[in-house]
């Protein structure tokens, strides 16, 4: 018998799942749809985890509110991600070349669900990225492909071409080993990732 999620954690993925479900048919919806049927089954809770907060955190509410702004979906998906935020363990991405000496003050990123969440799962690791605004976090790549559900807005570049604008409810997807990278705009970029990490 699996143990009980997380209520606000079940929330962010309640909205983010309504979100996922309203998409047109495009290159992530599938990755989502994977994900959240893994997600059905609620893996194990995390008893290590602990808390931590960090000074760019205090850029949270202003993503927040203009995630808020955007659509009902999103407001659903940032009230439950604001009761949420307190929670995670919010981190600095270490062992990136950041050309932006801002970067290492002005960028966090936090695992809800994968082996250093709240929630340890076998088959996803779903975490939240934070870039200050106009800060970039650098070219990177991983295996695990990878599909981001954007609140606040941001811009993102594949392959090492242009620059891409998502809005808020936009979407990014990043297949198996793909160079990425994403800055924030006016605003700080706060955006919802999933990997998929199943066979």
């Amino acid at each position: 018998m699996s143990s009980p999620r997380d209520p606000d954690l079940a929330a962010v993925l309640d909205a983010h799942k309504a979100i996922a479900a309203a998409l047109p048919s495009i290159t992530v919806k599938p990755l989502f749809e994977r994900c959240h049927t893994a997600l059905e089954a609620p893996g194990t809770p995390n008893f290590r985890h602990q808390p931590q907060k960090i000074p760019v955190c205090n850029h949270i509410t202003e993503g927040l509110r203009v995630t808020t702004a955007a659509s009902p979906g999103l407001a659903r998906l940032a009230d439950a991600f604001g009761r949420l935020a307190p929670k995670l363990a919010w981190q600095r991405r270490e062992g990136l070349q950041a050309k932006d000496p801002r970067f290492v003050d002005s960028h966090a990123n936090a695992t809800l669900i994968g082996h250093d969440g709240l929630e340890r799962h076998n088959s996803v690791r779903l975490g939240v990225s934070l870039l200050a605004p106009g800060v970039e976090y650098p070219d990177h790549q991983h295996p695990p492909e990878e599909g981001y559900l954007v609140m606040s807005g941001g811009d993102w570049r594949q392959d090492h071409g242009e620059w891409f604008r998502r809005d808020p409810g936009g979407t990014v997807h990043n297949v198996p080993d793909i160079w990425h990278a994403m800055r924030g705009g006016e605003a700080p970029l706060l955006a919802l990732w999933m990997l998929w990490m199943g066979d």
